[in-house]
């Protein structure tokens, strides 16, 4: 696995942030490096979606990135259950794509090349999956494409989401980030990378709070909506139509 040395170049101009090929090289590292408790995260999804696949359905990952939510699950579902991929980003589903070859998955998979601003369309869904993917969706189409997943899936489909989050106010907002940055600091994470970092994913990375997540699931009709992880301004919601 390629160390993560993107954001470590004082003297390069910071663009916005762009899944490109550097950051695919290196994103296995930079997201367990970046996001607490990822590991977790991704038993955890493991473990709903064995719960909610059903039998010759699909489960999809929108915003798949290179495959590591798909591979935790291939051992823990029925074969019966194809995977499909969803990404924009044609380098992710070419690493994707590898990743899960080398990785003998047998079972049917599809990757799809989208941008999921335009909506998605779902075959026969029985999960769909968000790992730190909703919140590069543009704000202004986000509640269209939460709503469209949800009437697109089955009675007792379900959604799951890693994402980040705003505090509920400013007090909680600043020390969350804070800590935050100190969880990045115990990764090797230099001040010039955090910085640069951060200045890159100003404009591209728009979390919304916990409360407005959950409000958004329940205005398009979710009947179950409960956060299953958080640490600060990280967190797991599971939505059950």
């Amino acid at each position: 696995m390629l160390v993560d040395k993107v954001f470590n170049d004082k003297k390069k101009e910071v663009g916005d942030f762009k899944f490109d090929k550097n950051v695919v090289s290196v994103f296995d590292d930079m997201v367990v490096r970046s996001v607490p408790f990822y590991l977790e995260m991704q038993r955890m999804l493991t473990e709903l979606s064995a719960d909610f696949a059903k039998k010759d359905t699909n489960l999809y990952d929108l915003g798949c990135s290179t495959g590591a939510t798909l591979m935790n699950l291939d051992s823990a579902l029925d074969k019966s259950i194809s995977f499909v991929g969803v990404d924009e980003s044609e380098e992710m589903l070419k690493k994707c794509r590898k990743n899960l070859l080398d990785n003998g998955i047998t079972r049917k998979f599809d990757l799809i090349s989208t941008d999921l601003n335009n909506g998605v369309v779902l075959d026969n869904p029985s999960v769909v999956i968000f790992c730190l993917t909703l919140q590069f969706i543009r704000p202004l189409y986000r509640t269209n494409l939460i709503k469209s997943i949800y009437e697109q899936l089955p009675e007792n489909g379900a959604l799951l989401m890693v994402e980040k989050v705003l505090g509920e106010d400013s007090l909680f907002n600043r020390l969350f980030i804070k800590y935050y940055y100190e969880f990045k600091r115990r990764n090797d994470y230099s001040e010039i990378e955090i910085s640069k970092k951060r200045e890159a994913l100003e404009n591209v990375l728009i979390p919304y709070k916990l409360k407005e997540n959950e409000e958004m699931l329940k205005s398009v009709g979710f009947k179950y909506v409960e956060v299953f992880f958080k640490w600060y301004n990280f967190t797991g919601i599971i939505a059950v139509k």
